[in-house]
């Protein structure tokens, strides 16, 4: 079977057509806290905030919310321009990182920035039920990992097949290389633990996305590790797996394309729901 899949020249004037139908006035608030500031450190306090952009005087609109990349090791939330003023709302999250916190410190935040946003969406025009969870690279792999691993929203009275679908661009299947690092190993030792996204294969998990860069151009294996991750998924029945190899683009540059299929995807769905 041919994994590969592309976008046609008519699905993107589709999608283009739709921003531009889309064009309202946005807005967007800035340094909101999604953890209870009591009891937190310093550090927690400084990164634990999210950006949310959204169409003044919406309702019921899709809502994506987005984890930078980095490494785990840095970075910081942004709101992707691709996902500017189309109608979405947009939460852009900060969390802590490598090496001041643990890796399941990443994770958690994570958790907890999807858990406000599920509570808190509809205050900014979004609808609870058309909530997606994304991100490149290291935000690939929060994304993942909270979507796969139940346990990580349960721990906020979320169930995470209420997320209505989850994009990870060029993100991890594996243990994160950083991880691996700190025990030692090099980025070509590959490691399958708790804190690997494909530990988690179930097939009652919300639709997933995968997109990744060219695979002779992509980050040690990526492409190749997201292909396994893909088939596993798909053997232990999860229907709504999908994978896309973007050729010519390297792991930095795919994330711009890659939103075109998220973007697909999030119309798809609004049309069906309504």
């Amino acid at each position: 079977m041919n994994i590969k899949h592309y976008l046609t020249s008519a699905t993107l004037f589709f999608l283009a057509a739709m921003n531009l139908s889309a064009k309202s006035e946005h807005k967007t608030v800035n340094d909101i806290p999604y953890r209870d500031s009591a009891g937190e450190s310093a550090y927690a306090l400084e990164r634990c905030l999210l950006d949310v952009h959204y169409p003044v005087g919406g309702k019921g609109c899709p809502t994506v919310v987005w984890f930078h990349g980095g490494g785990l090791t840095g970075g910081n939330k942004f709101i992707p321009e691709e996902l500017k003023d189309c109608g979405y709302v947009v939460v852009a999250v900060n969390y802590r990182l490598l090496p001041k916190v643990e890796i399941d410190t990443c994770i958690d935040d994570a958790a907890a920035a999807v858990a406000w946003t599920i509570r808190n969406v509809q205050k900014y025009g979004g609808a609870p039920d058309m909530i997606y969870v994304a991100g490149h690279s290291a935000g690939g792999y929060l994304t993942a990992m909270i979507g796969l691993d139940k346990r990580r929203l349960a721990k906020y009275g979320i169930d995470a097949n209420s997320i209505a679908g989850l994009f990870s661009f060029s993100g991890h299947a594996i243990c994160h290389f950083n991880y691996r690092e700190a025990k030692g190993m090099k980025p070509y030792q590959p490691l399958i633990d708790e804190t690997a996204p494909i530990y988690y294969v179930r097939p009652d998990a919300p639709l997933f996305v995968i997109v990744s860069g060219d695979r002779e151009m992509e980050l040690y294996g990526r492409y190749e590790e997201n292909a396994y991750f893909w088939r596993m998924m798909k053997l232990a029945g999860h229907e709504e797996t999908y994978l896309y190899e973007l050729q010519g683009y390297n792991h930095g540059d795919m994330a711009a394309p890659a939103f075109h299929i998220l973007k697909a995807f999030v119309a798809k769905r609004k049309k069906g729901s309504e």
